[in-house]
């Protein structure tokens, strides 16, 4: 049975981006939209209509004043929408010719030694002159100004020596490809993307970056295009970015995230590759924001939700890789419910024993490159077996975090919100109950086992009791999901297969990868020019005009001179 998407309202509308004013075509300036920015020959006209108004021999201004003075007024507000022109346009939307004509006084100038020329035609004049230039100035300054709502200033440029250069800046790279590209800021970034992309609006930023939203001119669809600034600065961050490329490229689900694209890398030596652009789906919000809004969302809403992310679950259980970062700002999530997986930089992946119930990692021990780097709300979706053992965990964790986002969704608050590692063992305690002695056979610490063993013992509520209203199915699910001993959590195959799924469930639409992914590119030594290659390689499947990565080369001395060599890789 094909699953069906439920509407609901987003209480989150993504805004639309700002256009730009369409100029006026036609050459009467009296039709012409005031707000449009003028062009040199246009204000050049009216210069010219300002002196044919003033430059004729003993004949009043006055005479032509109606024209004179619709023309000024244009100028001057053309001029006041400019903040170079703004104190100006204030003297000459002042000046209008006299009513009365002027009485001579003693500094007037000699008729017989000067020629008679009329005060208000002299200083029209003067004025005319200094319009004049002013707009070839400030017509200078107009070119390289931002003139559009979003204040950006596009350049075009190229990946290599441009072959072939236009009027317009545009520079092909190649004869069988080109790339043009336009830089404009957003936020406190200088995005530096493909033409083909125009900025909508920024989405969000933070220590990562920045995400904005944009129009693909060569499809229909927005996309989300994230820049990472100084990927590189910091190895573990660079091997995150990697991580997640990679498995991005590897994926093809409905509820995971897709890369569509990726920038190409300006610079023409490896060690100047600074920045990360990665292109990916659009997505109107993320589920931490619906939770907390004043949307209303019913049983079904929670139903449907919970099944698209066991879905992807399977499909990257499927691969071999838990993701073991599942919260739901993780989860972006669209006006009609569809949701998709996002943050793949914690993913890790696993080799199965013989024993179902045991994994090992398949990049070492997973404690000293995770636990100490994860963000602290991420402490609240945290599988105990992580807090408790560092050697044995794998799958269950991932189920363990749908759980908390289930009850979550069902409470419209976090369910276990701990300040620190003991508060947040001790709250599961509080809620789930104390583990018996049995079932601390999971914990290999035994400074663990203590400390499991002192919580205090006390009477625990049941789930239906916690979650009132809701029904017996959903609560069964949650309690199998929340079970504290991952041996006994139940696994992403049968929370699918759960009466509480039981409309949704469809066997033929929840299907896995075509293959594991592969780890083993972390098996070598990475460190940061390392990094910059690889990631440099993965834009070349998007982008082949930028390969081959530049080879790096290294002087060496050899007797008295130096030579060139290549960087061994």
């Amino acid at each position: 049975m094909s699953t069906s998407s439920r509407s609901f309202k987003s209480p989150f509308k993504t805004k639309s981006g700002s256009k730009s004013d369409k100029k006026n075509q036609s050459d009467s300036q009296s039709n012409r939209n005031i707000d449009a920015p003028l062009t040199f020959s246009e204000k050049l006209d009216r210069w010219k209509r300002r002196m044919s108004a003033s430059s004729s021999y003993g004949t009043p201004l006055k005479s032509k004043g109606a024209v004179k003075s619709s023309n000024l007024q244009k100028c001057a507000t053309e001029s006041k929408r400019r903040n170079s022109f703004s104190m100006r346009s204030r003297r000459f939307k002042s000046t209008s010719p006299p009513k009365a004509p002027v009485r001579k006084t003693k500094h007037s100038p000699d008729p017989m030694k000067t020629p008679y020329v009329p005060v208000e035609q002299s200083k029209a004049v003067k004025e005319s002159h200094h319009i004049y230039d002013e707009v070839i100035e400030e017509f200078g300054k107009m070119t390289s100004a931002p003139s559009d709502e979003d204040q950006r200033t596009e350049t075009t440029g190229t990946l290599t020596n441009p072959k072939y250069s236009f009027d317009d800046g545009s520079t092909i790279v190649s004869e069988d490809g080109h790339y043009l590209y336009h830089s404009f800021k957003s936020g406190n970034q200088i995005f530096t993307i493909d033409r083909r992309y125009s900025h909508i609006r920024t989405i969000g930023s933070g220590a990562y970056g920045v995400v904005i939203s944009a129009k693909d001119v060569a499809g229909p669809n927005k996309v989300a295009i994230k820049m990472i600034p100084r990927a590189f600065h910091d190895e573990v961050d660079a091997k995150r970015i990697l991580r997640e490329i990679k498995l991005l490229k590897h994926f093809r689900h409905e509820n995971i995230i897709s890369i569509l694209d990726m920038m190409p890398p300006l610079a023409k030596q490896v060690e100047n590759f600074h920045d990360v652009y990665i292109v990916t789906d659009l997505m109107e919000t993320d589920l931490h924001r619906i939770i907390y809004s004043k949307q209303t969302l019913s049983i079904e809403h929670v139903q449907y939700f919970v099944y698209q992310i066991l879905r992807a679950v399977k499909y990257m259980h499927s691969a071999n890789v838990i993701h073991r970062d599942l919260k739901p700002s993780n989860l972006l999530v669209n006006s009609n419910c569809d949701l998709k997986v996002c943050d793949f930089g914690l993913a890790r992946g696993i080799t199965e024993s013989h024993d179902e119930n045991h994994y090992q990692m398949a990049d070492g021990d997973p404690c000293a490159s995770m636990l100490l780097t994860e963000y602290v709300v991420t402490r609240w979706y945290r599988a105990p077996e992580i807090m408790l053992a560092c050697h044995q965990y794998s799958k269950p964790v991932d189920i363990w975090s749908v759980g908390c986002i289930f009850a979550e969704l069902l409470a419209r608050k976090p369910y276990l919100p701990g300040e620190d590692y003991i508060d947040q063992l001790t709250r599961i305690s509080s809620k789930l109950g104390k583990l018996p002695e049995e079932d601390l056979d999971f914990v290999t610490s035994e400074k663990a086992k203590r400390f499991m063993r002192r919580l205090p013992d006390k009477p625990v509520q049941t789930l239906r009791r916690q979650f009132p209203g809701t029904p017996p199915e959903a609560v069964d699910l949650l309690g199998k999901m929340l079970q504290i001993h991952p041996g006994k959590r139940i696994s992403v195959i049968e929370a699918l297969e759960h009466p509480f799924l039981r409309s949704l469930h469809s066997p033929e639409h929840e299907y896995v990868a075509h293959a594991p992914f592969d780890f083993s590119f972390e098996d070598e030594k990475l460190h940061r020019v390392r990094l910059q290659e690889l990631i440099w390689q993965e834009v070349g499947d998007f982008r082949p005009t930028c390969l081959p990565v530049p080879q790096r080369y290294y002087c060496a001395q050899v007797g008295d001179s130096f030579v060139k060599k290549l960087c061994p890789s």
